[in-house]
């Protein structure tokens, strides 16, 4: 069989769906059809060298056979149901009818967006069991490309915390090492497709959802530019610019292939960006040779981490130096304590709208503790704290424009601490340091997200216990396709992608 490498980099550059010749392809499908990435079994299905059954076959095969140790995919349909729509899929094959680059292709969507016809539970006691009567914006764009969803993927209460455990599912274990946290809030996206479950996925990202279980899980996660994936809000459609839907990829190939998909302008979301994402045909990889890396590392001692992971990632980095791009540290010109402070505000502020569950102390009983304590900082908010902490995020993004003067895209790490016992709710501690807040140790992430801009965790490696750790990339404002076009490049001189966990078998 090709080496993945080999076999990938002969999709690069060619149509959706038509990236192989035929004979190549059909002589080098593996007897485990999850072992194709995203891209090639949209290849696959799409020449007809695969049927839609017996992927569908072999991803439930899988499912049931590991998804108990990981716990990644919930609510799922029955196997009779996907089985059947999969037969659709063929018949529509067969008479030319070709519904997208993911015709056929299994997929479970994160558990805060709403797919028809499947249980949309946020992880809460609350909405155990309440079936959505319609698809979010970004779920109904997967749909339209011929995806058969089969299922959620698991996330932490209301995607409240980055460790995927709810008292309506459980928790969801690394791929790594299932007795670990996959990191939340899109923990079962992540956990599912480096096991294999699934060959791609899509979750949101607050406060570093897409990309600290992407760092836990070793896979890609992007988080794009605010406003380029929209969504259909049910309340406010200005103000609150935190949260934004996103994909997850096995390879730089693949994410980008879905992001393509949830992009693009929508009426119904009046920030919504309308310049256009070309297909992954369009990118190429970024020319490395005086490429500037502006590593922030920890915000120079700013930011507790536990030991190993600053190295990992400065000796990921080196090996992108030795392909010719320039490292060198940097820090922006802000006060990072004060940036902690705006995040609490428009965190608390966001948080405004569980009013209605906290008023009702039956449903108060139901939510747990974090949910509580972020809901009761935003009663008798007065206007001139949240005024201000808009005015010190229009500096923060100023900062990191500064820095953009110097820098071709900045890093960091992803995470501050490797993945812990999926046990503990939080770690209380980091290098002796007490994390005041339950997410307290997330810290790291809250840069981007304030500035609204791209960014994507990348893996970086693992530690002595083979733990993984991953780091972010920061683009400019609107520069989606560069960041992924650096990821590209960064995929193409580093190996830790190639590095797929040992899978535990149930007890």
């Amino acid at each position: 069989m090709l080496d993945r490498r080999e076999f990938l980099g002969g999709t690069a550059g060619a149509g959706v769906a038509m990236s192989l010749p035929a004979d190549m392809l059909a002589n080098e499908i593996p007897s485990d059809l999850t072992e194709l990435s995203a891209s090639q079994l949209s290849a696959a299905i799409r020449q007809q060298h695969v049927t839609c059954v017996e992927v569908m076959q072999a991803y439930l095969d899988r499912i049931h056979r590991y998804n108990p140790v990981y716990n990644a995919i919930v609510s799922m349909a029955g196997d009779d149901v996907l089985l059947a729509q999969a037969d659709l899929a063929d018949q529509a094959l067969n008479k030319d009818e070709y519904w997208g680059w993911m015709h056929g292709m299994p997929h479970a969507i994160k558990n805060l967006a709403d797919a028809k016809g499947l249980e949309t539970s946020s992880g809460s006691p609350i909405f155990a069991g309440t079936i959505a009567t319609e698809d979010s914006l970004h779920v109904a764009r997967i749909r339209s490309q011929g995806a058969i969803f089969i299922g959620k993927t698991n996330t932490p209460e209301f995607g409240l915390g980055s460790q995927s455990y709810n008292a309506v599912h459980g928790a969801t274990g690394s791929a790594y090492n299932p007795k670990l946290t996959a990191g939340g809030s899109s923990g079962g996206a992540a956990c599912g497709m480096a096991t294999h479950m699934l060959p791609i996925a899509e979750g949101s990202d607050m406060m570093g959802s897409l990309r600290n279980p992407g760092a836990f899980n070793n896979v890609v996660g992007f988080r794009p530019t605010q406003g380029r994936v929209p969504s259909v809000p049910k309340s406010d459609l200005y103000y609150q610019q935190l949260s934004t839907n996103g994909p997850m990829g096995r390879n730089v190939e693949d994410t980008i292939r879905l992001f393509e998909t949830m992009s693009g302008y929508d009426p119904r979301s009046p920030l919504s960006l309308r310049d256009r994402i070309p297909a992954f045909d369009a990118f190429r990889q970024q020319d490395l040779s005086g490429y500037r890396i502006g590593w922030m590392g920890d915000y120079d001692g700013y930011l507790a981490t536990e030991p190993g992971v600053i190295q990992i990632c400065e000796s990921a980095l080196q090996q992108v130096a030795s392909s010719g791009a320039v490292v060198e540290e940097c820090q922006p010109d802000y006060d990072m304590a004060q940036l902690w402070q705006t995040w609490l505000t428009l965190r608390h502020w966001d948080m405004s709208d569980f009013r209605e569950f906290y008023d009702d102390p039956d449903m108060r009983k139901l939510l747990k503790p974090e949910a509580v304590w972020e809901f009761e900082g935003s009663v008798d908010m007065p206007a001139s704290r949240v005024s201000k902490a808009g005015l010190d995020r229009a500096e923060w993004y100023r900062a990191l424009l500064s820095l953009f003067e110097s820098y071709d895209i900045l890093a960091l790490p992803t995470a501050q601490v490797f993945p812990f016992p999926k046990e503990i709710h939080w770690p209380k501690k980091i290098n002796g340091k007490v994390m005041d807040t339950y997410h307290r140790w997330m810290e790291v992430v809250i840069g981007g997200t304030i500035a609204g801009l791209p960014v994507v965790n990348l893996p970086a490696g693992f530690d002595a216990d083979g733990r993984p750790m991953g780091m972010q990339f920061v683009g400019r404002m609107g520069e989606d396709k560069m960041v992924l076009e650096f990821a590209m490049a960064y995929e193409s001189v580093t190996d830790f992608l190639d590095r797929r966990p040992s899978m535990v078998e149930p007890d």
